[in-house]
């Protein structure tokens, strides 16, 4: 085959993928007007978000990713907020937020949410619905860049991390904190050769193990468990890393410490204590399939530079 060939031939292939990652790469949306308020059981009407480039209001923000979690939410704010008082009364200048995203939930969800504003009155509990679901990613972004505290923690509603081990996520960020930058992956890789997992289905355990093997390929190999919903950063690198985002799925932890190795934030794992609950919404075979779709093209979106990571902060200088 002619030289000329081989290049039209590789130009052609580069051109479909090309088209082909425009046509299926996530396009995170806009919020809506209505999306850019929260509800809180203090209010009839609702309230104006701020936005994570105010400065920060508050100690810390929890965001709660939840959809149609009637039954698995209440547990963990029974826990969270257990554990967040308790430290509010031994430090009475400790003031936090929890902000819930109900991402176009139909059972009732939000009120759920604010049921816990009016039992426990003097708490900040937010509720920020969404019109059309985006999916966890998409609703941990969307409540993050609305936060107003110093730190910011994600924490998945099924409870199924220990919330006091949020202390451990603290102690360990602020020993790597450089330049008001830094974030904490909770991670459950020490329980690997535990009954937790051990118990797990085979083809659970084989999905986990070729996730990993991916995952290296990518360049993410100093995170052993990238996928657990329990993740605290500073507000400069929260504002750097969800300004950049653009996968709204299951996958999204994957783009977020890309995100943060680019911009060369430092990252610590810490062990947490972790349990199975039950009422997963994850679909064993057509999440794993999604997900993997989504790997390949964070993937070779990068690699193309058909998406490209900026620095909000710098811009905003030049403003």
């Amino acid at each position: 085959m002619e030289p000329l060939h081989i290049l039209g031939t590789l130009a052609a292939a580069v051109t479909g993928v090309v088209v082909l990652l425009i046509v299926a790469a996530p396009r995170p949306r806009k919020p809506t007007e209505s999306e850019k308020y929260y509800r809180s059981a203090t209010s009839n009407e609702p309230q104006r978000l701020c936005s994570i480039f105010d400065e920060a209001n508050r100690d810390l923000t929890v965001i709660v990713p939840a959809y149609n979690e009637t039954q698995r939410l209440p547990i963990m704010l029974e826990e969270a907020i257990m554990y967040l008082e308790e430290r509010k009364s031994k430090n009475k200048k400790f003031t936090y937020e929890i902000m819930i995203v109900d991402d176009a939930s139909t059972d009732g969800t939000s009120e759920i949410a604010l049921d816990f504003g009016r039992k426990y009155k003097n708490i900040d509990l937010k509720v920020l619905r969404l019109e059309k679901n985006r999916r966890k990613g998409g609703s941990i972004t969307q409540g993050i860049l609305s936060c107003g505290g110093k730190y910011v923690l994600f924490v998945d509603a099924d409870g199924a991390t220990k919330f006091s081990d949020l202390s451990d996520l603290e102690n360990e960020l602020k020993k790597i904190e450089r330049d008001s930058y830094g974030v904490a992956v909770g991670s459950r890789a020490h329980l690997v050769n535990t009954d937790v997992v051990v118990k797990r289905s085979f083809i659970r355990n084989f999905l986990m193990h070729s996730f990993h093997k991916v995952l290296f390929i990518l360049g993410i190999r100093s995170i052993a468990d990238t996928q657990c919903g329990f993740k605290l950063f500073t507000r400069k690198s929260a504002l750097k890393i969800f300004h950049n985002m653009h996968v709204e799925g299951w996958i999204f932890d994957i783009e977020v410490l890309l995100i943060a190795q680019y911009f060369n934030m430092p990252i610590v794992e810490v062990p947490v204590n972790w349990h199975e609950v039950d009422g997963s919404k994850v679909s064993l075979t057509k999440d794993s399939i999604q997900m993997a779709k989504d790997l390949l093209i964070i993937r070779l979106s990068y690699l193309l530079r058909l998406w490209k990571i900026r620095d909000p902060l710098a811009r905003k200088k030049q403003e």
